[in-house]
């Protein structure tokens, strides 16, 4: 069960790693004040009873608010059985990382501008998955040093797992209505990871839902994708259309945009949680290529190769050229008409790509002009 290599889920040792309750309290301990040092913000540990999780799943599976995200459904119920997807798991130790690069206001600044490109924040520097799945092998590797092998295998978003939940059950943080984790002191501006381990150590209290009767992240979603409290439907979310989705975004929702080319942040922007924020201390993290204050003309010049340059080590690499030039494109329709903005739009209206051209001639249209 040791981690070999990525997040490739491998079989376990049948028998859990011995340790004595007063053992298992003390490296408990241990372990969250190495995780500190390692640089996480915090470290929980959660048990695998994913019970009611499981039941949300599969009602919003059923619902299909996951769109063409088909790996949802995927695994049977591995996702929502630690133990199913690694034998042998008896807890998860759960951590989250502090990501925002800028404070809000800076934010907004650039969602106002209609001729600024808007990235989500957690996408602007170094691809976090690297960054958190590098520091939980250092802390697994820590509590092997202190009491010898033990099973383990460690996760980063990469695969079946309910990050969310299990990091409720670790204490991290609820789950709030716009679906993001939220912590009291800390907002909703961190990263998650876990370490799945054969180890019975002592678990951490749930964290207790604080959201009350404020729907401030429902109001402001730009395409109403969260249609109740705690539901999202995935298909409307620009976060998911801009990222997730192969095909051409549904035209209804392209004016909606705004000026989103990779994700979306309105809802935590608005969050009065996130008032407790901190900027995150992992320079990994920072803003990479101006990416923060790039303009929808610059990130639209760029050919292939210049994406594939710019975006390398980045999150945003892994939906390619095509899609980015159409969301770009989406984005240069809801911009303020300019010769700028229509020239740039015709130099790519006889692109190779079917998917891009038809968001050019939307975008032409919204300007008035025949493609």
């Amino acid at each position: 069960m040791t981690d070999a290599n990525a997040d490739t889920p491998a079989p376990a040792d049948e028998s859990a790693t011995a340790v004595s309750a007063a053992d298992a309290a003390r490296l408990a301990a241990a372990i969250k004040h190495w995780g500190e040092e390692l640089g996480f913000q915090q470290v929980g540990i959660a048990d695998c009873d994913l019970s009611l999780a499981e039941a949300r799943l599969g009602a919003w599976l059923e619902q299909d608010m996951h769109g063409h995200m088909d790996w949802l459904a995927r695994h049977g119920n591995k996702r929502t059985r630690p133990a199913e997807l690694v034998p042998g798991t008896l807890r998860v130790i759960s951590v989250r990382m502090d990501y925002l690069p800028e404070y809000q206001v800076n934010i907004e600044r650039v969602l106002a501008d209609p001729g600024q490109a808007f990235v989500s924040r957690y996408a602007l520097g170094r691809d976090y998955h690297k960054v958190l799945r590098q520091r939980l092998k250092r802390l697994a590797q820590r509590i092997e040093a202190q009491i010898g092998a033990f099973g383990y295998r460690v996760f980063v978003d990469s695969a079946p797992v309910m990050e969310k939940p299990l990091a409720q059950k670790a204490g991290l943080g609820w789950i709030g209505k716009h679906t993001n984790v939220i912590n009291p002191q800390a907002g909703s501006w961190f990263f998650l990871g876990e370490i799945y381990c054969d180890l019975d150590l002592p678990t951490d209290p749930p964290a207790q839902d604080h959201c009350g009767r404020c729907k401030a992240c429902i109001d402001i979603c730009p395409t109403d994708a969260i249609v109740a409290p705690y539901v999202l439907d995935a298909r409307l979310c620009i976060s998911y259309l801009t990222i997730e989705h192969p095909g051409p975004i549904p035209e209804p929702l392209r004016s909606r945009m705004g000026n989103h080319i990779y994700g979306c942040d309105d809802c935590q922007l608005v969050c009065p949680w996130n008032r407790f924020a901190r900027l995150t201390e992992e320079t990994d993290f920072l803003p990479r290529e101006g990416l923060d204050t790039a303009t929808l003309l610059a990130l639209f010049a760029w050919d292939e190769d210049e994406f594939l340059k710019h975006t390398e080590g980045s999150a945003i690499r892994r939906i390619g050229h095509e899609r980015w030039l159409r969301n770009i494109a989406v984005a240069l329709g809801n911009a303020a008409p300019s010769p700028a903005v229509r020239e740039a739009l015709q130099a790519r209206a006889d692109h190779p790509s079917l998917l891009v051209r038809e968001h050019v001639r939307w975008a032409l249209s919204a300007h008035g002009v025949s493609p």
